[in-house]
């Protein structure tokens, strides 16, 4: 097992803009539980690969993005204090879509997203 950089009580306290709370080597290495806003991030800042966090919808979904160069589509982080990730989150499933942006630390959603007769507006 990689080595996990110890999440503090400090990540777990409410109120707190979107941040890289801990990296590990390996996705197998994700713990189950993670801080509200917080995200793990596999690999390095030199060398990321993804980024996983808890959806901001709240549903118990957990969303991984891929980081990789290599990989179409991947995308961009910027800063880990208050976490910017480019482009766009959209997340879909039959039952539901998920699309928002993350930048310094703050959920934007999009609006008017539908699925099916399912219209979610934030």
């Amino acid at each position: 097992m990689a080595k996990l950089k110890k999440i503090t009580l400090w990540d777990w306290l409410p109120g707190r803009s979107w941040r890289i709370v801990a990296n590990v080597e390996n996705a197998n290495d994700i713990p189950e539980k993670l801080p509200p806003r917080g995200a793990i991030l596999v690999g390095t800042l030199e060398h990321p690969k993804w980024l996983a966090f808890d959806c901001p919808c709240k549903s118990g979904h957990r969303i991984m993005i891929t980081l990789d160069l290599s990989h179409r589509p991947h995308w961009s982080l910027h800063g880990n204090s208050k976490l910017t990730v480019s482009p766009s989150i959209d997340f879909h499933s039959p039952e539901k879509r998920c699309h928002f942006f993350l930048r310094r630390g703050k959920i934007e959603w999009a609006r008017n997203l539908e699925v099916g007769n399912h219209v979610r507006k934030r």
